[in-house]
């Protein structure tokens, strides 16, 4: 029989704790939160391997990403007690879990039916967590503003819609195809508009609705 407490903290001694990730906030919550219940049947042996963890179903590129990532990710966002978080392609419902102990409340939006409702019956019992079964690329206008906005996956065009929804002051990262690399950046919004700054390097699929723009030659 697998022990995944004991998986658990070793996930957050051996991949969050050396990664700059200092808030104890965090630490605490992905010590709390079972992984395993996020995945499917197949993935739960690999639940807290550091690598990202397919959803299944033939689902293509939808994956919960790497503990190590959505640590950082949180690190960087800052998320406080009073925070209203939006969470874009929340698959499963991991990632809104983990954020609904940093936050004061938590949209988890996410396109697929499948699994908007394996997140709604995961995360029943968050009074401050709200599953949105809409498309992504649209965010939750009717929502926002929200004062931090997380991807859960990857995406090549910027999501000016949903930059769109921050509060002034927020924040907004995710991971940036195009270049050399994929990085995680940081968005943040100010009287002026959206500036970001490259945070680290890290990969993660695409996301629907923010694949590259098919362009046209002559």
């Amino acid at each position: 029989m697998i022990d995944f407490p004991a998986l658990r903290t070793k996930m957050v001694d051996g991949q969050v704790r050396p990664n700059d990730v200092t808030d104890l906030r965090i630490i605490d919550a992905m010590g709390e939160v079972p992984r395993e219940n996020f995945v499917p049947d197949d993935q739960k042996p690999f639940a807290y391997l550091d690598r990202d963890l397919p959803l299944g179903n033939g689902r293509a590129a939808r994956v919960l990403i790497q503990p190590m990532v959505l640590a950082r990710m949180l690190q960087y966002a800052a998320i406080k007690p009073t925070d209203k978080v939006l969470e874009v392609g929340s698959g499963s419902g991991y990632g809104a879990a983990v954020m609904a102990r940093l936050a004061g409340s938590v949209v988890a939006l996410e396109q697929d039916g499948d699994l908007a409702a394996l997140a709604r019956r995961q995360l029943s019992g968050l009074a401050n967590v709200a599953v949105v079964e809409a498309s992504l690329a649209k965010g939750v206008p009717d929502a926002a503003p929200f004062d931090v906005i997380i991807f859960n996956g990857a995406v090549v065009t910027f999501p000016e819609t949903i930059a769109g929804q921050l509060t002034k002051g927020g924040r907004l990262l995710l991971v940036e195809e195009g270049g050399s690399a994929p990085w995680v950046k940081l968005y943040t919004r100010s009287d002026t508009g959206v500036s970001g700054r490259a945070l680290f390097n890290a990969s993660a699929p695409v996301l629907p609705g923010f694949e590259a723009v098919e362009t046209f030659a002559f």
